[in-house]
């Protein structure tokens, strides 16, 4: 007896219709949300992580040795080109050069006498060219000797900013030492990586837009300047240079930045929520409404944003997408918007 009762339930329950993904029974229209296809601007950008560097920035040293004698400068101020720091201690170097110039000088008037000697063939032509020689042995250690003698006036190299001094009044300095740094403020240079498949994308004067954690509610406004010419092999990310203005120098070199580069925009993208995406298997679909019924197509992808995400193919404007409620539909079922259909693009 309880066998028979098996048996007719396992026919009863296969006499029953198939329901596609839970379907109610006599085709009652499943309730859910919906919303129109419409083509809206897509701005495609990528983020990445940078530092900000210093479009000029030298460390000064000392290039010969002495007394640091006079300190010209306020730490932390704006200098121009050429502005004196520090001057050091000359007197040895001062001796050489005036040694030097007598040396040239005498040996100028030797070869001026040889030159009118020479021109009356009363000298030798080796005697001439000794004389020559001297002359211009005498005039480059004069000039070699005024070179090291004007090294110790140590002088800003560009525009910029003046840094922390590292010696005072009074110190020796030695060849090679650290003195002070001067450093470029505007603009600031925006170094980042990127990943090589962006490489078609890339190019100079692409905008950018950066953040720092210092002012975390402004946004500053640069331009790409140089991909470089090679990929990363380890990485495989492209190493790409950015320019970024800063007037109002707000930025300091070596702070971290969040870099987004814009790629470009298409002024009529199809975008849909990403809720209305209803994967299958490998293949993504949505529910298209068309008369009344569910028709589960499948779509191809494109750029993602928060919340929506790009429709390449499988979808026109116009349409009407279910946005939730897919869990209760299969291909051909009969729907019921719930409060009509609202744009895809909000």
């Amino acid at each position: 007896m309880r066998l028979l009762n098996l048996f007719s339930l396992s026919a009863l329950a296969t006499a029953l219709p198939a329901f596609g993904q839970g379907g109610p029974p006599g085709d009652f229209p499943v309730s859910v949300e919906t919303a129109e296809v419409v083509e809206a601007r897509l701005e495609s950008s990528m983020k990445a992580v940078g530092t900000l560097l210093a479009e000029a920035s030298a460390t000064l040293r000392a290039e010969v040795p002495g007394q640091i004698l006079e300190v010209h400068f306020s730490e932390g101020q704006p200098l121009a080109k050429g502005a004196k720091l520090y001057t050091i201690e000359a007197t040895v170097l001062e001796a050489e050069v005036n040694e030097a110039r007598a040396n040239a000088k005498r040996s100028e008037a030797a070869f001026k006498r040889a030159q009118e000697l020479n021109a009356k063939q009363l000298i030798s032509g080796t005697d001439y060219d000794v004389a020559r020689a001297n002359y211009d042995v005498d005039f480059a250690r004069l000039l070699s000797s005024q070179a090291k003698l004007s090294k110790t006036v140590i002088r800003a190299p560009f525009d910029g900013f003046i840094g922390l001094r590292r010696i005072n009044i009074g110190d020796y300095a030695t060849i090679g030492q650290e003195l002070v740094d001067v450093v470029q403020l505007d603009p600031l240079r925006v170094d980042f990586s990127v990943p090589e498949t962006l490489l078609p994308k890339l190019r100079p004067d692409l905008p950018i837009e950066v953040t720092v954690d210092a002012y975390p509610n402004e946004v500053f406004a640069g331009k790409i300047t140089a991909v470089a010419p090679k990929s990363d092999v380890r990485g495989h990310n492209l190493e790409v240079r950015a320019s970024l203005p800063n007037e109002d120098l707000k930025l300091r070199p070596g702070l971290f930045v969040r870099v987004n580069v814009s790629l470009g925009v298409k002024p009529n993208a199809i975008v849909i929520p990403e809720q209305a995406i209803w994967p299958i298997g490998q293949d993504k679909t949505v529910y298209v409404v068309v008369n009344g019924k569910a028709e589960q197509r499948v779509v191809k992808l494109g750029q993602r944003q928060p919340g929506v995400v790009e429709v390449v193919s499988g979808l026109e404007a116009g349409e009407i997408i279910v946005t939730a409620g897919q869990m209760r539909l299969y291909d051909g079922a009969a729907v019921q918007s719930a409060g009509g259909a609202s744009t895809a693009a909000n």
